[in-house]
């Protein structure tokens, strides 16, 4: 099922407005497991699916304004594309709160160095990556992804994968 672009749309105005969206308080979340370049290269290697590779940081507010979109393209896709996102140059305290102030759902990695973003070229903080299965880089997003963009490259990668 996809998601017409107005809905994404209201759904990002109404998180904006509303403020948390997550109902999980930051101390139920675990520490985000550490990653290096060779660990996240190896995690990529063994998906069956596309994957969409968000980079992001608490401190980054051009990230608050793109996290309701990637939950919500998660709660859409997530059964066809893997959604991983990747906290740089953070504190776990901090990226633990980010992540339940916006409820994201699905698996995060925390990466203090940027190993992860610089091994595929990405500039700035957020990046988007979309890669096919098997961990092939497809496309890279810097900047804040929009919704248009964000559904351009999911259907791409499901193109790729059928």
């Amino acid at each position: 099922m996809r998601i017409p672009a107005l809905f994404i749309a209201m759904i990002l105005t109404l998180a904006a407005c509303g403020g948390a969206s997550g109902s999980t308080s930051d101390s139920d979340i675990a520490d985000l497991p550490e990653t290096d370049k060779a660990h996240f290269e190896d995690h990529l290697a063994s998906l069956e699916t596309p994957a969409v590779v968000n980079i992001w940081a608490s401190w980054c507010l051009p990230c608050r304004s793109e996290a309701p979109l990637l939950n919500s393209a998660f709660e859409s896709y997530g059964g066809e594309v893997e959604f991983i996102g990747v906290a740089v140059q953070d504190s776990q305290p901090d990226a633990k709160e980010f992540l339940a102030e916006f409820g994201l759902a699905f698996d995060h990695f925390f990466d203090r160095d940027r190993e992860v973003p610089n091994m595929y070229a990405g500039i700035g903080t957020p990046i988007t990556f979309f890669f096919a299965p098997g961990g092939v880089l497809v496309s890279t997003h810097n900047g804040v992804v929009d919704d248009r963009t964000l559904a351009v490259g999911i259907d791409e990668l499901l193109l790729l994968d059928s």
